[in-house]
């Protein structure tokens, strides 16, 4: 169930019966080989394969997100941090004015993590709302399961690289690359990161096979679904 495919009177109608939604957060940055907007993409994809299981409403995903590290590379769209919590909570306010009082927040990217601690501020001024962080790609069953497929891994490295976000005709290096500590990137310039990094890949292999992704992502929509169909108390 997506938002974009529904008209104002179905919303209304839905919410007779249920009161749960879905927003998806990504980013707009740079991933080697892979598209800029790999967070974007796998957060909506994500949010909207558990919606259709769980019969859920989707917002439209979130594109721009905290991605200040990357602005070196060509391509790349961060937000300041206040202008990002404000969205979010503007976000936020509209959803819950609409009548959804159990939200589900679809994180792609790391860096969107400051929103997480404005969630509780958001929540005691609006006390008959709940809203749950997910980010999903290191929730429990999914980080278990990509440890079990590789326990190398990281930002635009095979972790990332599902069929939906290769870009048609680029070819990905066959060789893995030298985990780089996120610890190691903390106090770097954009263009520095941009020097250490070189083509953006923070260590591991380029691809694995889509097999393997797939079991993956399975488990992904999986723990997501759980998420929306109960702990909402």
């Amino acid at each position: 169930m997506q938002i974009s495919e529904m008209n104002w009177m179905q919303v209304e109608k839905f919410l007779e019966t249920d009161d749960r939604c879905i927003l998806p957060t990504g980013s707009t940055e740079q991933h080697a080989y892979l598209s800029l907007t790999v967070d974007a993409i796998l957060a909506e994809r994500l949010a909207y394969e558990a919606g259709a299981i769980a019969k859920t409403p989707v917002y439209p995903v979130i594109p721009y997100g905290l991605a200040q590290q990357w602005t070196a590379f060509p391509g790349t769209v961060t937000l300041r941090v206040e202008t990002y919590l404000a969205l979010i909570r503007d976000v936020l306010d509209s959803i819950r004015r609409a009548g959804f009082r159990r939200i589900l927040l679809v994180n792609g990217h790391g860096g969107n993590a400051p929103a997480q601690g404005m969630l509780r501020e958001w929540m005691m001024d609006n006390p008959d709302t709940i809203v749950k962080w997910h980010n999903w790609y290191n929730a429990p069953a999914t980080w278990a399961k990509v440890l079990e497929t590789d326990p190398v891994g990281s930002h635009a490295s095979w972790m990332e690289n599902y069929p939906w976000t290769r870009l048609a005709g680029v070819a990905m290096p066959d060789q893995a690359k030298p985990a780089t500590s996120l610890d190691a990137l903390m106090t770097l310039s954009p263009e520095k990161t941009r020097q250490r990094l070189g083509d953006g890949n923070m260590g591991g292999l380029y691809q694995r096979s889509d097999e393997e992704m797939q079991a993956i992502w399975r488990v992904a929509v999986e723990e997501t679904v759980a998420l929306l169909k109960g702990g909402w108390d």
